[in-house]
């Protein structure tokens, strides 16, 4: 079995936002990649000369670059339309192994590395595992379990519970219960924790802030003492703020930020992973799968009013990272993961190569906070050996990397994956999908007018 792979004659983009090289070759050896252009060729012939088996992937007329990294994933949702299919219609068995199968999606698209900070059943940490040893394919996954949310709720109002677990909520209600549940996700395997910070409340508008500063100070504090980095989905400015405040590591939409939390946010130092895909995904495409127009508005609206803060704060240093929520019917799996470089471009007016850098090297970092000493989302040497080699050139148009038609090659820990092999498809499960009997009431008047 060849212990070498030599990609060569490619245009190299190395994720560090440096210029693209031409004809540049990358060798990695096991895992690893140990050399970058001539120095790559010279290796690999002295290895050949010395008997070492070498693979060759010719890249000519291509771009290579590291694997994707999506840090805003939901791996064990099984893209759900609604809350009532995601809470009820989902078992843990059931969710555990349509998660595997869902995964192997998700590296064929050229994401190599995800983090999927919350999910169903807490099965996040046994999926990475799986995938770690070989049992299941798919990407390298920095694992949360439960989100954690206060009694208030989260995006699906009353929903969830007062009190307990409910697909992927924990709920806990007291300062002692979220040191407790931290704690305890940690012992069983947590990479990351998440907070959920903003929730919808029936009759009011928008997100609220449904955690308090020293609340989320008290989950970052107990999480941190642990060394473990925490998340936290944000749709305010106030809740934004806090969590910047709080010592929230990475803030998930960081949505209709003010100047207070713009700046609170670039003192911190925490990263921001807008996860505008989900809302242009609605905004765009939506009208093709039912979404109404106030809805496609109001998803409108966010991206307009998040977008400048957003680029404020990236242009005062604050590291931006890519994210595309896949896991719901809008951002199915495999589909979407690339779509946030170009959104990047579009409504953050970042260039082609800033983004890729987003989407590759500063998606990295969240992969070693929660895996310490992975060194992810950059082609040099000593770095993990993932990479992507591409038909075209994503810096004229970032659209190709989610065309899948134009992966001539995924890499991961120096091991081509199979992209000849046909697309995975699967029936829906008995019970999986929310059964009605039309999409309306059927009243006299509909009959007779």
């Amino acid at each position: 079995m060849a212990t070498q792979l030599l990609v060569s004659n490619g245009t190299l983009i190395d994720g560090t936002g440096a210029a693209a090289q031409p004809s540049t070759s990358v060798l990695i050896d096991g895992t690893t990649v140990v050399a970058i252009g001539d120095e790559a060729d010279r290796r690999a012939q002295a290895a050949e000369a010395a008997g070492v088996d070498t693979r060759r992937i010719d890249a000519t007329g291509a771009t290579v670059m590291p694997g994707l990294v999506d840090v805003h994933t939901h791996l064990t949702l099984g893209e759900p339309n609604s809350n009532d299919e995601l809470f009820f219609h989902r078992t843990p068995a059931h969710a555990a192994m349509v998660a595997a199968f869902n995964v192997q999606k998700v590296l064929r698209a050229g994401v190599t590395s995800c983090l999927d900070a919350d999910g169903l059943f807490e099965i996040g940490p046994a999926l990475r595992d799986c995938i770690d040893a070989g049992i299941v394919e798919g990407p390298r996954i920095a694992s949360g379990m439960f989100a954690l949310l206060t009694a208030v709720g989260g995006t699906a109002g009353r929903l969830i519970p007062d009190r307990g677990m409910l697909g992927y909520a924990m709920v806990v209600a007291t300062r002692d219960e979220m040191v407790q549940e931290t704690r305890r996700q940690i012992k069983h395997g947590a990479d990351w924790v998440k907070i959920h910070a903003t929730g919808l409340v029936p009759g009011r508008q928008g997100e609220l802030q449904v955690w308090t500063l020293d609340e989320m100070r008290t989950v970052c504090d107990t999480a941190h003492d642990l060394g473990v980095p925490v998340t936290a989905h944000c749709r305010s400015a106030s809740s934004t703020r806090d969590a910047a405040r709080a010592g929230v590591d990475l803030i998930l939409h960081a949505s209709f930020m003010d100047d207070e939390a713009v700046e609170a946010v670039v003192e911190s130092g925490a990263a921001v992973a807008p996860t505008f895909t989900f809302l242009a995904n609605l905004v765009e495409f939506g009208a093709k799968v039912g979404a109404t127009p106030a809805v496609i508005g109001l998803f409108r609206n966010e991206i307009e009013a998040s977008a400048p803060m957003i680029r404020k704060a990236h242009d005062a240093g604050t590291t931006l990272m890519c994210g595309s929520e896949a896991g719901f019917s809008l951002t199915p799996y495999g589909h979407w993961h690339a779509r946030e470089l170009d959104l990047f471009v579009r409504y953050l007016g970042l260039t082609p190569l800033e983004a890729v850098t987003c989407g590759t090297r500063n998606g990295g970092r969240a992969i070693a906070r929660g895996r310490p000493g992975m060194q992810i989302g950059t082609l040099a040497p000593g770095w993990v050996g993932d990479l992507l080699v591409v038909d075209g050139d994503p810096m004229a148009d970032l659209g190709v990397l989610c065309d899948r038609s134009r992966l001539r090659a995924v890499v991961k820990d120096g091991r081509p994956v199979d992209l000849a092999r046909p697309w995975p498809q699967r029936d829906t499960l008995p019970g999986e999908k929310v059964g009605t009997y039309g999409s309306q009431v059927l009243t006299w008047e509909l009959v007779n007018s």
